[in-house]
């Protein structure tokens, strides 16, 4: 018999830092990036709603490589400066983009995304070391209320990075 769909809260100063928790005990004592990773990944798309990708990027040699991620197939590779996620990650800053058709340089991995939400993740050295990035098929579907409480999971990510 399959497990229920575990029940996530809607109102994002409920349902982040629950994510936060949650992922801390999926990845507390784990020293396996991609499983961890593919478990966030699998975590967030449960949660979230109104999303149709969720995953990772990592930072490998200059650019960003495709890591673990729930979701259509995606762009293997992103120059560093490039797209939502390589703007985020050469600037080192979150990213909320309401309409990924009026970014400049947007990359159109999957063309039903219209708005994307992008979280830089740093190595213990502080460089960004990989990025989290989500998109949705609604635009519009990220608040600076989810823009604050993502960034509420950069801390165990990040742990779970290295």
């Amino acid at each position: 018999m399959a497990e229920p769909e575990l029940l996530f809260p809607t109102d994002p100063a409920a349902l982040y830092p629950l994510l936060a928790g949650r992922l801390a005990a999926l990845t507390e004592g784990a020293p396996h990036r991609v499983a961890n990773l593919a478990n966030a990944s699998a975590l967030l798309r449960q949660a979230l709603r109104n999303i149709n990708w969720v995953g990772f990027y990592l930072v490998e040699g200059g650019r960003l490589v495709l890591g673990p991620f729930q979701g259509k197939p995606a762009c293997i590779e992103i120059p560093l400066g490039k797209g939502v996620c390589g703007t985020a990650a050469a600037q080192d800053r979150l990213l909320l983009v309401p309409d990924v058709h009026a970014f400049p340089g947007h990359i159109a991995c999957d063309a039903a995304s219209r708005s994307e939400l992008v979280l830089p993740l740093h190595a213990p050295d502080g460089r960004v070391a990989a990025v989290l990035d989500i998109d949705s098929p609604v635009p519009g579907r990220f608040t600076g209320a989810d823009a604050a409480g993502i960034v509420l999971l950069a801390p165990v990510l990040e742990g779970a990075l290295a």
